[in-house]
């Protein structure tokens, strides 16, 4: 087990914990209102998807950002929602699981966009489109697990490191930071998922060798 290993559950759970104190106010002024938690997860998903499309593929990198950071929010504010209302059933989680895919797309491809258009670089914007696809393969791989009876909870490259690893290196970018840098952190991200799908193969096959051994 790595020291980030280790330091994200705690991390986690104080991260958690604030945002929680912070939003709860929000999340208890929708419900007054009749806003439901799902409708919160799909508006935060458009604002997400529209800050990406709308902003980095003309090269504005730091407003694209803020307005992709202010509606990520939106996963804490349905969370406490679902919570008040006692709503804790596997819809929520499918929903939140599949809108984040559309999310985590449109981030990595308008950086793409970008980069092979107005931004006139091809090995970042490569890096984003490696990036985008395993990103997708690492959640694909754990729910394919646990469909099949196992378990691949493994990995070093969590979504919500990768989201906040990108988010700040492209904001970092926009207000003048080296394009160097965004290169850099795209690379191991990228590396990063990767080493997470060989790890999540491999403790499945494990199981499934000792799962058929059993047998």
């Amino acid at each position: 087990m790595t020291l980030l290993d280790r330091l994200r559950p705690m991390l986690n759970r104080y991260a958690r914990a604030l945002f929680t104190r912070i939003f709860t106010p929000v999340a208890t002024l929708l419900l007054r209102l009749g806003v439901g938690p799902d409708a919160v997860t799909l508006v935060g998903t458009l604002g997400v998807c529209a800050g990406a499309l709308v902003f980095y593929p003309r090269g504005q990198l730091l407003v694209g950002t803020l307005v992709i950071t202010a509606f990520v929010f939106s996963d804490t504010v349905d969370g406490i929602m679902a919570r008040k209302l006692e709503r804790k059933g596997p819809w929520g989680a499918f929903l939140d699981s599949t809108l984040d895919r559309f999310a985590d797309a449109a981030v990595f491809g308008a950086l793409v966009l970008w980069f092979i258009g107005g931004g006139d670089d091809r090995l970042t914007a490569l890096l984003a489109l490696l990036c985008l696809v395993l990103g997708g393969i690492v959640p694909y791989a754990r729910a394919r697990a646990e469909g099949l009876g196992m378990t691949a909870s493994v990995g070093i490259a969590e979504r919500a490191d990768r989201l906040v690893a990108v988010l700040v290196t492209t904001g970092l970018v926009g207000l003048g930071l080296p394009r160097i840098v965004l290169t850099i952190v795209l690379a191991l991200l990228a590396a990063a998922s990767l080493v997470t799908v060989v790890q999540r193969m491999l403790v499945v096959r494990k199981q499934a060798m000792a799962l058929a051994e059993s047998t």
